[in-house]
């Protein structure tokens, strides 16, 4: 008992005679210094006081897909330095193949009692995979905001990127500089945002007035993938890509070294989301900008109004991204001679 005392003392900076007074339910704690010190046992691993388990811990589960696209550590800063600011502790969540599934750390963040959770990308995103698991949040009345386009029936509040406004002003950036033969290169099948950018593809052509063979591949969210995509689709005759994100035209620019192609000279390549190393890749990339910020910021707002008890719309939020041009797009080549 004297060690838990003193460790969540030092964690939360208060004597260790306001830990106790805070763990015996007694008067005279302030709600903060009382919802810190209940925050340090959940970060710290103790249990809270049988009379005190039934309250929601300061905590806000934080699900990511992955770590390695730089956009998911970008997200990630802002909505932590949001909860913080809000007196909340981020619980972040990675997903893994050989480890911790989503369903299961969604499993271990209700028996901890976290106030809410935010999920920048996840299976919500996929038409063909088990949703049952955010059914269970909504049952269990817990706090929770959906990042960037989820299937359709979930009725959590959302906060996307705009895919249509992205690919549209994509696609016309590239056939200003006199592209007709313009490749897409998406996510998988069943992927939400992958499919809003494949409508605003199919509008994008009609608009332009664009004949020629649609020129799509789908794939999943590595470099690797995106080199085997790309090539494809030059062997297929595209001089420009457009991408679903910058791991894929990272993977697009390496397909078009190995086959003599120079960027943007022979291919131009569009990525999406902006990390911020894109400025430095050879060529510097041109690439969709996402509104991290404002939508990190937004996601926040709406999970804190829940877990205060106010209603909040489960209309999704579009924010408009950037088109960011930088050296990875050019004119394109015109037709040799017969």
């Amino acid at each position: 008992m004297t060690r838990r005392l003193a460790e969540v003392a030092k964690y939360v900076g208060v004597s260790e005679s306001t830990v106790s007074r805070v763990l015996n339910d007694k008067p005279g704690i302030s709600d903060a210094t009382r919802s810190a010190v209940l925050t340090a046992l959940d970060v710290l691993g103790y249990e809270r006081p049988t009379k005190l388990r039934g309250e929601r811990a300061r905590l806000v589960g934080v699900m990511l897909p992955e770590m390695e696209n730089p956009i998911y550590p970008a997200f990630t800063e802002v909505v932590a330095g949001a909860l913080a600011k809000r007196g909340f502790t981020p619980v972040l969540c990675t997903r893994t193949v050989d480890a911790v599934s989503e369903t299961q750390y969604i499993d271990i963040l209700l028996e901890q009692t976290v106030s809410g959770v935010i999920f920048v990308g996840g299976l919500y995103q996929q038409t063909d995979a088990s949703h049952e698991p955010y059914h269970r949040l909504r049952e269990r009345s817990l706090p929770a905001v959906l990042v960037n386009a989820a299937i359709e029936g979930l009725p959590f509040p959302r906060v996307s990127s705009d895919d249509a406004h992205a690919v549209d002003h994509a696609y016309g950036h590239l056939a200003a500089l006199g592209h007709d033969r313009i490749g897409l290169l998406l996510g998988p099948p069943g992927h939400v945002p992958s499919g809003r950018k494949l409508a605003a593809y199919h509008e994008a052509r009609r608009r332009h007035g664009h004949t020629s063979p649609e020129l799509v591949s789908h794939t999943v969210f590595a470099m690797e993938d995106g080199h085997a995509g790309a090539t494809r689709l030059v062997q297929q005759g595209a001089t420009a890509l457009i991408c679903a994100s910058d791991a894929l035209a990272i993977g697009a620019i390496r397909a078009a070294k190995r086959l003599d192609l120079v960027v943007p000279s022979d291919l131009s390549v569009i990525g999406y989301d902006d990390a911020a190393v894109m400025a430095y890749t050879d060529p510097p990339l041109t690439t969709v900008r996402q509104p991290v910020e404002a939508m990190g910021q937004a996601a926040v707002a709406l999970l804190i109004s829940q877990i205060e008890g106010h209603a909040v719309p489960t209309d999704e939020l579009l924010f408009e991204p950037e088109l960011v041009v930088r050296a990875s797009t050019g004119a394109a080549r015109a037709p040799q001679p017969a």
